[in-house]
Parts: C-alpha cells; sequence; structure tokens
C-alpha cells in the first residue's frame, strides 16, 4: 500500500483531504458561476489545457484562481466559436450575391446567338399562336426574372409534370440587357406545346405616372436595404438571433429590379383577368393546372399560409419576422404571431386587383417606411406586400408550396418534399449556386438541359 493511501489522500474516496477539497472545489465553482470575469475579462485568456497547467502550477494558484481562469478560457473559446459561426453566416449571404461565371457565359453565348442567328430571333411566340397571349380560356403563367437558367426550369418543370401542356402560355418579363440572351434560349429550345412569351421591360409603353411609381418604389426599396446593409456589422449580430434577418439587405433579390415589379403585373398584363405568378426560384413537380379553377371566395390573390407541420407551425415566418410591432404606425390589430403567407406561388385575380387599391396602398406604406427611417420592417418585398394586401389573401392547401429550401436546413422531409407540387428555393442557397444544398439542388437540376450545347460550353454546374 502507498504512503497516500495509509495516510487517507485518496482524492475523491471519502477521507478528510478529499472531502475538504470538494468542498473548497464546489464553493469554487458556485462562486465562479454568479461571479464575473475581471482583470481583462476574457480577453487575453488561456487558449490551451497545457497553458492552464502551466499558468497554475508556476504560481501555485489556488482553487479559485483556476475555476476562475477556467472559466474565462471556456467562455474566450465559446465567443471565438460564436465570432466564427457569424462571420461564416456572412460570407454565405455574401456569397449568393455572385453571379457564376457558367451564367455569365451563358448569357453572352446566347447574346452573341441571337445577333448571328436568325432562328434566335424569330418570333415568341409564333405567329399562329400570339392570339393565345390574350385568351383567358388559356391557363397563363407569369415570371419576371433576368436569369435565363432559372426561367428554363420553371418552365420545363410545369410543362413536364402538366396533364395538359397545350393549355399552358408563359408570359416572361426580363430587364433589356437580359432579353436577347432570354429571347435566343426559348427560340431554340422550342416546347412542343405550350407557348412562350418573352418580353422585355423597354419594349413596354407605360403612362408617365406608372413610370414615376415604379421609380420611386425602387428608390425606397433601395434606401431601405442600403441603410441595413450599411447598417450591419459583425458585432450587433447575434447568431441565430432577431438581427439574422438583417442579413436580408444583403440578399441580391433586395436589389432586384425583376423582384419588386410584380406590385405591377395588372399593369404589366392589362388583358389578363387571372395568373399564376411563380418565381425564377421555384420547380413545379406536379400538375398545377387546378389552380386556375380555385375559388378566392373574392379575394385577390391565392397563397400558402397554413403549414404541412401542423398547429404552431409556419411553413415560413411569422408576422413579427418582418414587421416592427413597436413601432405605432404598424396596426395593433394584427397577430404578430400569425403566419406570413408565402410568395413564390401565388394565384392572382387581376381583375379584382384592378378594383381595389392594393397597389396605390403599397406605395402609401413605401412613403411611410421612408418618413420613419426606414424601422418598419426588414428589407425584401414581402413585408411591404403584407401589409398590403391585408384582407385580400385566401389561403390554399399547404402542399401546394414548399418553401425555404434555399437555407441551411429545412424541416420538410423526403414525402413532403416529394408531395408539394412546387419547391420554392427562397433564400441565399440558389440552387444554381455552389454553396445550394447537394440533397435539394438534385430536385432542381434534374430539370437542367445538360445536353443543350451551351450548357456544355459554359460547364453549368450539374
Amino acid at each position: 500500500m502507498g504512503f497516500a493511501e495509509c495516510k487517507g489522500w485518496r482524492l475523491f474516496s471519502g477521507g478528510y483531504i478529499s472531502q475538504k477539497l470538494r468542498e473548497e472545489l464546489t464553493r469554487a465553482l458556485i462562486e465562479v458561476k454568479d461571479g464575473n470575469i475581471v482583470d481583462g475579462g476574457t480577453e487575453g485568456s488561456l487558449e490551451t489545457f497545457s497553458e492552464l497547467v502551466k499558468e497554475m502550477t508556476s504560481k501555485q494558484q489556488d482553487i479559485k484562481a483556476f475555476a476562475f481562469k477556467t472559466k474565462a478560457m471556456l467562455l474566450g473559446m465559446e465567443q471565438k466559436v460564436q465570432s466564427a459561426k457569424k462571420r461564416e453566416l456572412m460570407y454565405w449571404y455574401l456569397a449568393s450575391r455572385g453571379v457564376p461565371k457558367s451564367l455569365h457565359c451563358l448569357c453572352l453565348k446566347l447574346a452573341e446567338e441571337y445577333a448571328v442567328n436568325a432562328m434566335a430571333r424569330s418570333c415568341l411566340p409564333p405567329p399562329e399562336h400570339v392570339s393565345r397571349l390574350a385568351d383567358t380560356s388559356f391557363n397563363h403563367i407569369v415570371l419576371l426574372t433576368d436569369n435565363v437558367l432559372a426561367a428554363s426550369v420553371v418552365i420545363s418543370s410545369t410543362v413536364e409534370n402538366a396533364a395538359n401542356p397545350e393549355k399552358l402560355v408563359f408570359h416572361i418579363v426580363t430587364d433589356k440587357k437580359t432579353y436577347s440572351p432570354m429571347h435566343a434560349w426559348f427560340a431554340t429550345n422550342t416546347l412542343k406545346s405550350a407557348v412562350v412569351e418573352v418580353k422585355g421591360l423597354h419594349q413596354y409603353d407605360w403612362s408617365q405616372e406608372v413610370n414615376v411609381g415604379v421609380k420611386q418604389m425602387l428608390e425606397i426599396h433601395h434606401l431601405i436595404c442600403s441603410h441595413y446593409y450599411n447598417n450591419l456589422k459583425e458585432n450587433d449580430l447575434e447568431y441565430g438571433g432577431e438581427h439574422q434577418n438583417f442579413l436580408e439587405a444583403l440578399s441580391p433579390s433586395c436589389l432586384s429590379l425583376m423582384n419588386h415589379l410584380r406590385i405591377y403585373i395588372p399593369e404589366l398584363f392589362p388583358e389578363l383577368n387571372k395568373i399564376v405568378f411563380l418565381d425564377d426560384d421555384v420547380v413545379v413537380q406536379h400538375d398545377i393546372s387546378s389552380l386556375w379553377t380555385l375559388d378566392l371566395n373574392g379575394k385577390i390573390i391565392g397563397a400558402v399560409i397554413d403549414s404541412w407541420c401542423g398547429e404552431n407551425c409556419c411553413p415560413g415566418r411569422k408576422y413579427k419576422d418582418y414587421l416592427n410591432f413597436s413601432h405605432p404606425v404598424i396596426p395593433t390589430h394584427l397577430d404578430q404571431d400569425r403566419c406570413a403567407w408565402l410568395s413564390g406561388m401565388n394565384i392572382f385575380d387581376l381583375e379584382a386587383w384592378r378594383r381595389s387599391n392594393i397597389t396605390s396602398s403599397y406605395h402609401k406604406w413605401l412613403k411611410l417606411s421612408l418618413n420613419s427611417g426606414f424601422t418598419l420592417w426588414q428589407p425584401g418585398v414581402l413585408p411591404p406586400s403584407l401589409l398590403a394586401f391585408q384582407g385580400h389573401v385566401h389561403p390554399i392547401d399547404p402542399l401546394w408550396q414548399v418553401a425555404g429550401l434555399g437555407y441551411r436546413s429545412s424541416s420538410a422531409g423526403g414525402q413532403i418534399l416529394e408531395a408539394a407540387a412546387v419547391l420554392h428555393f427562397n433564400g441565399p442557397a440558389k440552387p444554381w449556386l455552389e454553396i445550394g444544398s447537394p440533397e435539394v439542388r438534385s430536385l432542381w437540376s434534374r430539370h437542367v438541359n445538360f445536353s443543350n450545347s451551351f450548357i456544355q460550353k459554359c460547364r453549368v454546374l450539374h
């Protein structure tokens, strides 16, 4: 038997010394738990166990000092982990602002094709189908986009899953710089049955009132996004906290002309009375023809509100995640815990919209935001839409759309993803970006025409 055992020094064995040590250690830990770190806080704290041992043995410090230094070391490590997470999250959002080289290449190649190939400049739609563009007996789908690849996936996936594709008429509105490549793509990749129209904003002859309204709308949205972007500092972020929503100011959709123009859909299509609107970051998995026969009960928009995941579970976010309910301008009768309706796939009754004051209400809220110093809501197109369309939304079946696939994790399981008619990749991780999740990106990429020569030459992400 050793000397230590003879004297009863076996630590934590119930002897006198070990009992005293336990009591002293317990008191030190309790005191440290509720105490504050002093002497410079966690800055300059020990970083490794070896440093801790060296510090304690060389200076012969007591248990209380050991406990405080251990706490400082652990807190310092935790702060570094949180800081790394914040940086990584910000870089992830910043990465979403970039346009892949392959998409730049695709637009350039298609623009060149438009210039040299008469077929790439052929009429869209062909003359024999022009009458369908205003024929309300057809099913009209609207896309506002400057992304050729994304538009091709939306249309090909919709047509592929349609029970009657010959009833579909797609209206693509794009900006002037994207018009040539967009036209060239759909002129040289014709669909067997559905009709596609490509129209540039420069081809619209809008009234002075509409032109002024669009300009003011874009200016205010740019000011809102710039306000949050310029004030977005890493130290202000709480990982997973409410300030994470400010990162939406880093999203390219925040400043996208095409993204904000949806409030002018009635002016873009004055001859249509009911349309389905699809964002360019969706993929259609099932036939959606029954959307046009849905009774909206006098409402203007049909949208997913309730969730497939049951009560107290929102398919997207709640009103409080978008609106600043502490501001007196935000209506007090709104339930801040109510689920916000989803954009991405909506049915619009344009006749009902034209009879309403939705667009003017939208502009009113933008001006209120400007006058309030941009404190009414988080940056993005949906917050003012939630206010303008309040009372005009008809809920549709939750499985019409599953959203959130552009974020880090989706609560939707495999069966839900398969059952959903439309998958929405809202969030920074668009499926055409390398930061997109490979698991869900495959649901989108299977509709990319990888046999196309331009897709192959530009090495579009598979």
